[in-house]
């Protein structure tokens, strides 16, 4: 498969982790559930995991591609007071101040 498309995604949090198996047809996510989340990605999709919190998503079709990162980064998104969750390799989280104690 021709590859045009890459689509990088980074996983912030302690203990989260991620593996891609069976030729990148399966993605694993620790996410801090009790359970491992098992995703299976599109025929025209393939993942590859660089480092256990960096995924690499790499297709020939564009609207796939994002569907399924966008699949992805609905398992855990980004919190705004401590920046955990999946987001963009690029994306910059603002966080917020949280709460004030008297």
């Amino acid at each position: 498969m021709e590859a045009k498309f890459f689509q990088f995604l980074k996983i912030v949090g302690v203990g989260f982790k991620t593996r891609a198996e069976s030729e990148g047809r399966l993605l694993y996510l620790k996410l801090g559930y009790s359970h491992e989340v098992e995703l299976i990605g599109p025929p025209a999709v393939r993942v590859f995991c660089f480092k256990p919190n960096i995924v690499c998503c790499t297709g020939i079709d564009k609207h796939r591609l994002h569907q399924f990162a966008a699949t992805v980064r609905s398992c855990k998104p980004p919190e705004v007071y401590k920046g955990k969750g999946i987001m963009d390799a690029d994306e910059v989280i603002k966080k917020k101040q949280g709460k004030k104690s008297k």
